[in-house]
């Protein structure tokens, strides 16, 4: 199946089969699962999340995509455009790939807060902020 991108602000209520809809304003990617289940698919874009690339074959998403929460429980890649099936993982392996993407967002996040100086340090300069005024 191929894969083409569409750039969208919000959402359509129906999407179509082979679509990946991207709504940069909302931070969000959609498509329908392409094992043909019908379920729709939404996974959020940022910096912890997934990213989106437009290529000359077609959109690459990544990381990979594992629909853990969906009957199919479907696991592949969208890259330049096509889908690439992965194999299917056990409960194990789902609840092992769940635990690192959290410490890649606490990392990420632990990260932005000491290169802001701390908590402490960022409420300091609001309560000096207040007092500017």
């Amino acid at each position: 199946m191929k894969v083409q991108l569409r750039r969208v602000q919000y959402m359509p209520k129906e999407l179509d089969p082979g679509v990946l809809y991207v709504s940069e304003e909302f931070g969000i990617a959609m498509h329908l699962c392409p094992c043909g289940c019908g379920s729709k698919i939404k996974t959020p874009l940022g910096p912890t999340e997934w990213s989106v690339e437009q290529t000359k074959s077609g959109p690459t998403l990544q990381p990979s995509v594992g629909n853990w929460q969906e009957a199919c429980q479907s696991h592949y890649w969208i890259t330049r455009g096509e889908i690439i099936w992965a194999p299917k993982w056990t409960p194990k392996q789902i609840a092992a790939g769940r635990r690192d993407e959290e410490e890649r967002r606490r990392a990420y996040y632990d990260a932005l807060d000491r290169k802001s100086g701390g908590t402490l340090q960022r409420l300091w300069r609001w309560v000096k902020g207040m007092f500017k005024r």
